[in-house]
């Protein structure tokens, strides 16, 4: 059996947070804005850096023609694009109005299907926009294995309001998101994610929700069916269950060791930064030591500008990748729960026919509909989860080993371009200043 999908556990919990929603962050931990490469050589026995800076704007190139490559990557897969719809979010903005500050993303669509109007849309939406467009496909597919968006929690205090970091941390989490949707065969499709890709406005449309006494109708009674629980679930769901329980478990224990490697290295770099300048403070007092000590801080220097491009890599690909999939882990057991409480509900309504509490001909009949009815949503249920399982689980596998590979890989361009660096330094002081080799 294919490897099981994870789901939010308290997906869209709505708590009443004091900050606007649209503040709330993807990852606790900010990455680093800007990354260097640098060159080193020997002049004279000592080390002489040129860095270059490393640009990544949200308004970059790179994001101005993400639908591009999206295509030519999928042409390059096979031959001809799988694919007929791509997506973008960039140029995130902030908005000050007299009740809040709010910030806006461009959401770009490019389309061959036939049912849009148009091959290109531009809209813009907040993140609340996000929130209500995720809802509506969780209720038109609950028993669906939808991509988390960032999770609802407020920083206060530990990262600046809209810091250039924490908006690029929220646009990539939402690009995602939206990228995960317009690939899945079924929720592409769906009505409202057509709506949030094309209308100018979501206000009228997002009026038009369930009312609250309907939805107060649904939650109890799911809370009854789920103190009730399911007599028969099929075998295959409870080991879906026990998958997702141990991948939560083991994504919740990677987050943690990786947020802390990056706090460490975030130290390791602040150290860095205050220790070549000793050896440089240091050279000015010793002339005879000052080559050898202004080339121990030289190599210091390039060394902290290679942890700095790693640390970026770590922040910005395998921590996001993996905390991801530690909150898809929680929609999983979250898609289970909504299973389970189908065929609850459909058991309820069988007891009801067995028991003799039934004498009217009528409600005999309506029973049996309602029965027949919910018999057919288990089994949409279960044909829906099965497939949409192995699908996400093939999905989930191809993320992480490409995060993992592209991680070892600049772990190990980290570690020999410092080891570089010292080794262009001993060779500098193998021979003697003032003399050179026959």
């Amino acid at each position: 059996m294919s490897a099981a999908p994870v789901l939010s556990g308290d997906l869209e919990e709505d708590l009443d947070l004091e900050e606007d929603e649209d503040l709330e962050v993807f990852s606790k931990n900010p990455s680093l804005a800007v990354g260097s490469s640098v060159s080193s050589s020997v002049v004279q026995g000592s080390l002489v850096h040129s860095p270059g800076a490393l640009v990544r704007s949200s308004g970059s190139m790179v994001n101005q023609y993400g639908l591009e490559e999206e295509e030519e990557e999928e042409e390059a897969r096979g031959g001809v694009p799988t694919r007929d719809l791509f997506v973008t979010v960039d140029h995130p903005e902030s908005h000050v109005t007299a009740i809040e500050t709010f910030i806006v993303y461009r959401v770009l669509a490019r389309t061959t299907r036939g049912d849009f109007d148009s091959s290109e849309y531009e809209v813009h939406r907040r993140y609340q926009d996000f929130l209500w467009l995720r809802g509506k496909l969780e209720e038109g597919h609950p028993t669906l294995i939808i991509h988390p968006l960032p999770e609802k929690f407020v920083m206060k205090g530990l990262v600046e309001r809209f810091s250039e970091d924490f908006i690029e941390t929220r646009r990539r989490a939402l690009q995602t998101f939206l990228s995960k949707t317009a690939e899945h065969p079924m929720l592409s499709r769906s009505p409202q994610l057509k709506v949030f890709l094309t209308e100018q406005d979501l206000t009228a449309i997002k009026k038009q929700g369930p009312s609250f006494l309907s939805r107060m109708g649904d939650s109890v009674r799911a809370a009854a069916i789920a103190v009730r629980g399911v007599r028969a679930r099929p075998q295959e769901f409870g080991a879906m269950q026990d998958y997702a329980d141990e991948f939560s478990c083991k994504m919740s224990a990677l987050d943690k060791v990786t947020q802390r490697i990056i706090k460490e290295q975030n130290e390791y770099l602040e150290e860095l930064s205050q220790y070549g300048p000793l050896y440089s403070q240091w050279a000015d007092l010793e002339a005879d030591l000052a080559e050898p000590l202004r080339g121990v801080a030289g190599c210091l220097d390039l060394c902290g500008r290679e942890t700095e491009e790693q640390l970026r890599h770590l922040t910005e690909v395998l921590q996001p990748t993996l905390h991801q999939y530690l909150l898809c882990a929680d929609t999983l057991k979250t898609v289970l729960r909504r299973r389970d409480h189908i065929q609850a509900e459909f058991e309820a309504k069988n007891d009801a026919l067995a028991s003799s509490a039934v004498s009217k001909k009528g409600d005999l009949e309506t029973l049996k509909e309602e029965a027949a009815g919910l018999e057919e949503r288990v089994e949409s249920a279960n044909s829906a989860l099965k497939g949409d399982w192995a699908r996400w689980g093939d999905a989930m596998r191809n993320d992480l080993r490409e995060a993992l590979v592209s991680t070892a890989d600049k772990n190990q361009d980290y570690y020999e371009k410092c080891l570089a660096v010292w080794e262009t330094f001993l060779l500098s002081q193998k021979t003697p200043p003032g003399q050179e080799e026959d």
